[in-house]
């Protein structure tokens, strides 16, 4: 490693405005979404937890992945609210390393979840005679695979990091830490991390769309073929939450990923907006879809409330 990586250069996390009063007011409704995706996914994991009914796959894994947008709040709330409020915006290697690790492992991990509840739909609607002897002792070696799968993807993008040397320019475009953000500021070549970047684009998240597109394929041929359109109706409505879930969690994060990778002349802004979002809109929405959309959830939250 030459001087200047050893030297473990700091990075300067970027706001949208110039003034810490504009950033104060921006601060407002963030906080206000960060509260709201604490207090939905922790009530997600407390009543799956605690009310006896929920003890089935799909409420084990919609919990999984309560699990990971309450733990992707946390891992980015101290620096952004840190830009907005106190304008900390210098942040260390060491600790940008590890925050966009844990990012991008989590983000991985959910993608993988949601492939899992698809695969579950499907066989749960395609195959519902199997449905009990396939994923009750399933549940536990598919949540080992999950979390394994985004732990283990990810690691080497930290490494392969810490092999760049850093000059010049240390300004990143959000306010947590990006792996393609902070692939840009190397002075260095980065051909084995754009490859190695988009290895991990394909083998998780195209790979897991495809799986994701090709369950919901054979679940819309199942019911249109159904005889009974109660069912249907009934099935469809179970898949709508998760279906919501699915676009709420992609739109984001092809959108951050196509404004690093393609819309270089655009405005410094669009990167920005499609972080925040990509950072509060799913981890805020899913558990309340879930709560409208699920009636055993809803009676659960009931229960717990009255």
């Amino acid at each position: 490693m030459s001087a200047v990586n050893s030297s473990l250069p700091s990075f300067i996390l970027m706001g949208i405005f110039d003034t810490n009063d504009e950033h104060i007011w921006l601060s407002i409704p963030l906080c206000v979404l960060y509260m709201l995706s604490v207090l939905g996914n922790s009530l997600i994991l407390f009543i799956v937890r605690t009310d006896r009914q929920l003890h089935e796959p799909m409420y084990f894994l919609l919990s999984m992945l309560a699990a990971t947008d309450l733990g992707m709040t946390l891992i980015t709330l101290p620096t952004v609210l840190g830009v907005l409020w106190f304008q900390f915006r210098t942040i260390g290697f060491n600790v940008c390393l590890t925050q966009m690790y844990f990012i991008h492992s989590v983000t991985a991990t959910g993608s993988a979840i949601l492939v899992a509840m698809a695969f579950d739909r499907y066989v749960a609607i395609c195959n519902p005679l199997r449905y009990a002897s396939i994923f009750h002792p399933m549940i536990s070696k598919i949540g080992l695979v999950v979390v394994g799968r985004g732990v283990s993807i990810m690691l080497p993008q930290p490494l392969l990091l810490t092999r760049l040397d850093y000059c010049g320019n240390k300004k990143l475009h959000h306010a947590f830490c990006f792996f393609p953000d902070l692939m840009k500021l190397a002075c260095t070549d980065i051909t084995v991390n754009n490859i190695y970047g988009l290895f991990t684009v394909i083998v998780t998240f195209c790979l897991d769309s495809l799986f994701i597109l090709f369950s919901y394929l054979m679940i819309l041929k199942t019911l249109l073929t159904s005889a009974s359109k109660e069912k249907s109706l009934k099935a469809f409505s179970t898949c709508a939450s998760h279906i919501s879930v699915v676009l709420i969690f992609y739109i984001p994060l092809i959108g951050l990923t196509m404004a690093h990778r393609y819309a270089k002349n655009a405005s410094p802004l669009l990167p920005l907006a499609m972080g925040f979002l990509y950072l509060s809109i799913p981890q805020t929405l899913n558990p309340i879809i879930y709560s409208m959309k699920t009636k055993q959830i809803r009676s659960a939250l009931r229960k717990q409330l009255f």
